[in-house]
C-alpha cells in the first residue's frame, strides 16, 4: 500500500507520515463499523458540540450515494457537503433526478445536507436555475459558487464592478428559490474573492440572507498571512458557511508553494481561529476538506490506490480535530 508523496518534505517526514498513517489503517481495520444511526446518536449525546460539521463529499466520490452517506454517518459527521458539479457526486445535467436520491440516501443515514458545491457564477447558465429550483425545493440552505478569474491586463475595480450586476442577479434568483450563495475565497492570483477585500466589494450591498461568503482558513492564512484576522472580522456578518483544512509552505529549487497537510499539522493558527469565530458569533455549517494525499480521495477521483480505511481514518482524525477546536 503506497500514499502519494507529501512534495517538499524531509525524507524523515515523508516516513513518519507513512508510518503513522499504515498504523491508523491497521487500527481501523480491526474496528467493527458501528451503524450510522449508533454513530449519530453517540455524537447527539455529547455536550456542547460546536458548529455543524459536514464532509466535503468530493472525498468520498469513489462511493454511490448510499455507501458515501453511511461512511458520513458512521464517521460521525452530522451531515455531507455535497458535489453538484461537473465530475462530482451529482452532475448538473442531472441534478432533477439525482440530487433528490443523494439527499434522500443521506436523511436515510440520519444526516443532513445543509450545503453544496456548484460551479455556478452566471445567472444566465443553462444549469443554473435548474440546480438552485431543485436545491431549494429540497431544503438545502447554501451553495458553494464557482469562481470568476482576473485578467491581468485590466484594471482590477473595473473588473469587480462588472461582476457586481451578477452578484445582485445572482441574489435575486437566490431570494426567489429560498437558499443563499456562499462564495469562497480561493487563493492565488487569479481569483476573485482571494484577498478577500475583492469579496466585501462585491457582497457588501446585497442582502445576506441571499448572498454570503464562504470562509476558508486555510486560504485565508496562504494569501494573508498574519492578517487573516482582519478579514476575518471584516467579513463576519456575511459569512454563512467555513471551510476548515491546513497547509504548509514548502520550498523547491527556489520556488515556494503551498502543501495542504492533516489539521494541527500545518500553519494555521487553530486555537486563534477559534477563539475569533466564537467571540464574533459566527454559528455556521462547517465544511471538513482533506486535501492532502489519501491515495486519490483528495482530488475526488473513483477508485483509490490506497484502503479505504486509511480514509476514513484521517476523516476521524480530523474530525476529533474539529470538535475539539470548536467544543466549549
Amino acid at each position: 500500500m503506497q500514499l502519494a508523496p507529501f512534495h517538499g518534505r524531509s525524507p524523515h517526514s515523508r516516513r513518519a507520515f507513512l508510518s503513522s498513517t499504515v498504523k491508523a489503517a491497521a487500527l481501523v481495520g480491526s474496528m467493527g463499523l458501528r451503524t450510522g444511526s449508533q454513530a449519530v446518536t453517540q455524537q447527539k449525546d455529547g455536550q456542547n458540540r460546536g458548529p455543524r460539521i459536514h464532509v466535503f463529499s468530493k472525498h468520498l466520490q469513489w462511493l454511490d450515494y448510499r455507501g458515501m452517506a453511511e461512511a458520513a454517518a458512521e464517521i460521525g459527521f452530522d451531515g455531507v457537503d455535497l458535489t453538484v458539479r461537473p465530475r462530482g457526486h451529482v452532475l448538473p445535467e442531472r441534478v432533477e433526478d439525482d440530487l433528490p436520491r443523494a439527499v434522500e440516501a443521506v436523511k436515510q443515514a440520519g444526516l443532513r445536507v445543509e450545503m453544496i458545491v456548484s460551479t455556478i457564477n452566471d445567472p444566465r447558465d443553462k444549469h443554473t436555475d435548474r440546480i438552485l429550483r431543485t436545491a431549494g425545493g429540497l431544503g438545502i440552505r447554501y451553495y458553494r459558487m464557482g469562481y470568476h478569474h482576473f485578467s491581468p491586463t485590466q484594471d482590477i475595480f473595473s473588473q469587480l464592478n462588472e461582476l457586481k450586476p451578477l452578484f445582485r442577479d445572482l441574489a435575486a434568483m437566490n431570494k426567489q428559490y429560498g437558499l443563499a450563495a456562499s462564495h469562497q475565497n480561493h487563493a492565488g492570483e487569479k481569483y476573485v474573492g482571494a484577498g478577500l477585500w475583492d469579496l466585501h466589494h462585491l457582497i457588501h450591498d446585497l442582502d445576506r440572507r441571499w448572498m454570503g461568503a464562504q470562509y476558508d482558513i486555510r486560504h485565508a492564512v496562504a494569501e494573508g498571512g498574519t492578517t487573516w484576522t482582519v478579514t476575518l472580522r471584516m467579513l463576519a456578518a456575511y459569512i454563512n458557511t467555513m471551510v476548515v483544512k491546513d497547509f504548509l509552505w514548502g520550498k523547491r529549487r527556489q520556488a515556494w508553494f503551498t502543501e495542504n497537510v492533516p489539521l494541527g499539522q500545518g500553519m494555521v493558527d487553530f486555537p486563534k481561529f477559534a477563539t475569533l469565530v466564537k467571540q464574533l458569533k459566527i454559528v455556521v455549517p462547517v465544511s471538513l476538506h482533506l486535501e492532502y494525499p489519501l491515495g486519490g480521495a483528495d482530488h475526488g477521483h473513483r477508485e483509490l490506490s490506497v484502503d479505504k480505511s486509511v480514509v476514513f481514518e484521517a476523516m476521524r482524525r480530523d474530525l476529533r480535530f474539529c470538535r475539539d477546536l470548536f467544543a466549549g
